[in-house]
């Protein structure tokens, strides 16, 4: 079956295992994140440290350790997590990014950066806050 949107695993994990962090009031780990998502622990993991570094989260070693959050709920939003994670979501016109089209009109219309600004203004108004319930 093919995929019109494509949404990475990696993107998936940083912003579900962020709502599980925010939702946790607690330190959460690794393994719970991947428990609960259904992910490889590695995978989740690298994307919770990169998290980390991007300077969301806080995250603590050893037995008791885990991941909390650094910023408050309110003052984050899907879209950076998913822009820390897979880069910054441009709105383009052709999903080539090609200068020069064979045709006078592209045959897809408008409907990929209709599409991108929709996907982008749906992550860009919803923060963790709105998710922890």
């Amino acid at each position: 079956m093919a995929k019109i949107v494509s949404y990475s695993e990696a993107a998936s994990i940083g912003m579900h295992g962020m709502v599980l962090v925010a939702r946790a009031g607690e330190t959460i780990n690794v393994q719970k994140i991947a428990d609960i998502t259904g992910s490889s622990r590695h995978h989740v993991a690298k994307v919770m440290q990169r998290l980390v570094k991007e300077g969301f989260l806080f995250s603590n070693r050893g037995p008791s350790g885990g991941f909390k959050l650094n910023i408050e709920p309110e003052n984050i939003t899907l879209l950076q997590i998913y822009e820390a994670i897979e880069g910054q979501v441009k709105v383009i016109s052709c999903p080539h990014e090609k200068q020069v089209c064979p045709f006078e009109k592209c045959i897809l219309g408008t409907v990929v950066s209709k599409m991108t600004q929709t996907f982008r203004d749906h992550l860009s108004s919803n923060t963790l806050a709105d998710l922890m319930e």
